[in-house]
C-alpha cells in the first residue's frame, strides 16, 4: 500500500497535475528505500509513454530506489540509439537525454531478446545504454525482486 501510494505521488508531483491540493503534493517522505521494476511495451509510436519508464525510473533512482526495467514488443526498439534519438515526448527532454541519465545512474535495462530478435534489435544497440536481453525467468525474478522487504 505504501507503494502505490508512493508511486501515486510521484506521478502526480512528476507530471505537475495542478489541480492536487498542497496537502496531496506534500505527502510524507519515503520512510525505506524500494525496489522498483517498471515494465513497458511503448515504442516511438507513441512518444511520451514510450519515455515514461525512464522518466519515472530516473525519478525513482535520484529519490534513492533502486529501479530496473524491463522492454518489451514495440519499445525494445527505442535500444536503437537513431530510435532513442528521434523520440521526443512532449514536455520533456529527448528520450536519448533522458536513458543517458538513466544509464549513469546504473539503472538495469533489459530488452526482451525475442521481441528484440523480431526487431533486429542487437547486442551493440544494447551495449551503448549499458542494457541486457532479458526472457522471462529473468522478468519474474525482477518482479520477485521490486516484491522484497529491503532491510537496512
Amino acid at each position: 500500500m505504501a507503494r502505490r501510494a508512493f508511486l501515486r505521488q510521484l506521478l502526480y508531483t512528476s507530471l505537475g497535475l495542478p489541480f492536487l491540493d498542497a496537502a496531496a503534493q506534500s505527502g510524507p517522505a519515503p520512510s525505506k528505500k524500494l525496489n522498483v521494476m517498471m515494465k513497458s511495451a511503448w515504442g516511438s509510436d507513441d512518444p511520451t509513454k514510450a519515455a515514461f519508464p525512464f522518466l519515472h525510473g530516473l525519478a525513482l533512482s535520484e529519490a534513492g530506489h533502486n529501479v530496473q526495467i524491463f522492454l518489451l514488443g514495440e519499445a525494445v526498439s527505442l535500444m536503437r540509439k537513431s530510435v532513442a534519438e528521434a523520440v521526443v515526448p512532449v514536455g520533456w527532454p529527448p528520450l536519448a537525454e533522458t536513458m543517458r541519465k538513466v544509464t549513469s545512474r546504473q539503472v538495469t535495462i533489459y530488452a526482451c531478446g525475442t521481441c528484440s530478435r523480431a526487431r533486429s534489435v542487437t547486442e551493440s544497440d544494447l551495449s551503448q545504454w549499458s542494457a541486457k536481453f532479458g526472457n522471462p525467468q529473468i522478468f519474474v525474478s525482477l518482479v520477485e525482486w521490486a516484491d522484497r522487504v529491503i532491510t537496512e
